[in-house]
């Protein structure tokens, strides 16, 4: 076991028992990638929880989490889980777009497509219709 997957052991360990399907661990330039399928969000929080525990910040560079809930329908009403903050809805899935609007925490969202793995298509209760980071919603 090398010292990045003894330090983020809790995280591999985490996706283990959620049931992580094609769950895949491996090391590349001193980066850790953990990545695999969700079969619901509660298992999808297990895995980023267990890493909220070793870096609260999630600022951690040395660790790449890509465990995605697959296969929702489009129609599907998301809840926005960020800490306290707005979730930005941006115009192109990118951090670097512009926000065209924005999501309270706890505000349910309608997911119009699986753009990618980091990146939801998602419609506003206004009627606002963008891209938001996959991370912050939930089933």
């Amino acid at each position: 076991m090398s010292a990045l997957q003894d330090k983020y052991a809790g995280v591999i360990s985490a996706a283990q028992s959620a049931g992580i399907s094609n769950l895949q661990v491996t090391e590349q330039n001193g980066i850790l990638y953990v990545s695999g399928n969700a079969a619901n969000s509660a298992a999808k929080d297990a895995v980023w929880n267990a890493l909220g525990a070793i870096d609260s910040t999630y600022t951690a560079s040395d660790i790449n989490v890509d465990v995605q809930v697959s296969g929702l329908a489009a129609g599907t009403s998301l809840t926005v889980a960020t800490e306290d903050s707005n979730l930005n809805i941006r115009q192109e899935p990118s951090t670097e777009a512009a926000i065209i609007g924005k999501a309270a925490k706890g505000e349910n969202v309608t997911l119009v497509e699986q753009t990618s793995d980091d990146w939801w298509k998602v419609k506003t209760a206004s009627g606002t219709e963008g891209y938001a980071y996959a991370r912050y919603l939930q089933a």
